[in-house]
């Protein structure tokens, strides 16, 4: 038997909106999986390169877990897995979420679980625990604002006319490094500023005012003014990347960073940032509203 998976990538936060808000976007991590005599994991990528090739591979212990849970752990037939990735690890782009949501997807087919669209979302989410990343690649694609108290709520926003201009760092930030610098808590005072911020910028995402949520971005209470310290230049590359494009934010825990440019705009724009930062990996990327998808291969078809 062989299956076919396939996640698109996410960002997440989009500013003030931390641990709540995420888009999915058009990177994707892949896996071919033949039932076999034992589990292998085969990196077919560059972004791969060094992963785990047996049991301890992240996919692998989604697997199991979900199983567990299930309590079909003895069943779970080994696999061989080839895995493609176009996502850079540990940046901020949902590399880590793309894996638990294959893993998810994978545990489904190999065990028969037909599981809903709201309990996938609900496994992954209790996961990684919070579902801004889970929640568009997994299932739902495109923009999702959701909430977690042990149950999970969820709305999707439309989001078209804009480009996700992803500027990429050589260097990884680990995502519990990022959550180490964060304050442990804050005034009602600063609390209410905090949510009015990311309730706002909620406001502009569904109606497009995309200069609106730029300007909310600027004002984050949640994340960025703390995690830029671990990032080189992030002040200088910030104001520089404000001069032409609606938005600017720390995608996820970073360290890549995202603006938001009108689409008719990208190519000339991104030409001339290329440019004054050669350094950095340069991606205009998409929305994808499309999640996650499984499909028998054509031998199984046949």
């Amino acid at each position: 038997m062989s299956w076919s998976i396939k996640v698109p990538s996410s960002t997440s936060n989009l500013g003030a909106g931390f641990d709540s808000i995420g888009l999915a976007l058009n990177l994707y991590l892949e896996l071919d999986v033949t039932v076999s005599k034992e589990w292998e994991f085969i990196a077919k990528s560059e972004c791969l390169e060094g992963i785990p090739a047996g049991k301890n591979n992240l996919v692998y212990e989604i697997v199991e877990k979900v199983a567990s849970q299930y309590g079909k752990v003895n069943d779970i037939p080994s696999c061989r897995v080839e895995m493609t990735s176009n996502i850079p690890l540990a940046r901020g782009l949902g590399s880590s979420a793309t894996a638990i949501i294959a893993g998810m997807e994978l545990a489904n087919v190999l065990l028969d679980l037909q599981l809903s669209q709201d309990e996938k979302l609900q496994i992954a989410t209790e996961i990684e625990g919070h579902p801004d990343n889970v929640a568009p690649p997994s299932l739902l694609g495109g923009c999702v604002v959701g909430h977690y108290d042990g149950k999970v709520s969820y709305t999707q926003i439309p989001v078209t006319g804009v480009t996700f201009v992803a500027v990429i760092p050589s260097f990884e930030l680990k995502t519990k490094d990022a959550r180490a610098v964060l304050p442990k808590s804050f005034s009602f005072k600063e609390s209410v500023q905090a949510s009015s911020v990311a309730n706002l910028s909620v406001a502009a995402i569904s109606k497009g005012e995309w200069n609106l949520l730029g300007e909310m971005m600027q004002k984050d209470y949640f994340h960025q003014p703390y995690r830029k310290s671990l990032i080189p230049h992030y002040d200088e590359l910030y104001d520089y990347l404000n001069e032409d494009a609606y938005g600017v934010f720390l995608s996820g825990a970073g360290p890549t960073i995202i603006a938001l440019v009108a689409d008719h705009l990208v190519d000339e724009t991104v030409k001339q940032w290329k440019q004054a930062y050669p350094a950095y990996q340069w991606l205009p990327l998409e929305v994808e509203n499309n999640g996650s998808s499984v499909q028998k291969t054509m031998e199984e078809l046949s």
